[in-house]
């Protein structure tokens, strides 16, 4: 496609998100090689040209042209310019957020989860996705991160009931998630749970976190759990990681 048959300028609006332009623009660009706009092989238009077809500053296609060529699918030689080295991997939304009890219950295959810390005695909780169920008197908050292939794709911080955590094992933090967790405990029986989603961007301590630029999309998913007491015994908030995820949702 010619840079006259591109959209102009002003249609490509990138003041109307809290994502940094270059990252808005890695993607848009990122998208393109995957849909073949831009092919294996081929030459793609040279900064000065993308800076007038986006409406930015040439440094800031040139820290989006990093982004890709840090993934390997560009590469720049001088004096030939900028060329499409390979697409997107197609399995890279590996990371599925599960919809139904029994998936939530089911552990990633491949995955590690690692113990980043523990705090005991915690009265103030995530407020949890439905008002019923009544707090236990103290949680435990344990924050974990979950990784695969050497690489993090979530960050979950849980508040557990603090009278379960002796039922708790290490080996069970280390390979359960969250609500398995919780509905694996002796005595325990799970009446209610909830799952609430929504999409964000990662702050300085997320992007940290999950080695993503400051900004990037990232899911954010909330879980509770309520006993046969009537209790809400577990609270966990997870980040998923954006270019990971995947949402299925079965309709019929």
């Amino acid at each position: 496609m010619s840079l006259a048959a591109r959209p102009a300028a002003s249609a490509i609006d990138l003041n109307r998100s809290a994502v940094s332009r270059y990252i808005q623009l890695a993607t848009l660009f990122r998208r393109r090689i995957e849909q073949g706009v831009w092919k294996t092989g081929a030459q793609i238009p040279t900064v000065d040209d993308l800076a007038v077809e986006c409406g930015v500053a040439r440094a800031t296609i040139r820290q989006a042209l990093g982004q890709l060529e840090a993934e390997g699918l560009i590469e720049r030689f001088r004096a030939k310019g900028t060329f499409v080295r390979k697409p997107p991997e197609t399995n890279r939304l590996w990371c599925e957020v599960e919809t139904d009890w029994s998936g939530l219950l089911r552990a990633r295959e491949g995955a590690e989860i690692e113990v980043l810390g523990e705090t005991r005695g915690v009265l103030e909780i995530p407020a949890p996705p439905s008002e019923m169920g009544v707090k236990a008197p103290r949680y435990v908050h344990i924050r974990r991160r979950h990784w695969r292939d050497g690489q993090p794709f979530l960050v979950t911080e849980v508040f557990l009931d603090q009278r379960l955590r002796s039922k708790v094992t290490a080996a069970d933090l280390r390979g359960k998630t969250a609500l398995k967790l919780a509905s694996g405990i002796p005595g325990v029986q799970i009446t209610e749970a909830w799952q609430t989603l929504t999409i964000g961007t990662a702050d300085v301590e997320t992007a940290t976190a999950l080695q993503l630029p400051l900004n990037a999309p990232v899911a954010l998913v909330r879980r509770a759990a309520m006993d046969q007491h009537g209790v809400l015994i577990l609270v966990a908030d997870g980040i998923y990681r954006g270019d990971v995820v995947r949402i299925d949702i079965k309709l019929r």
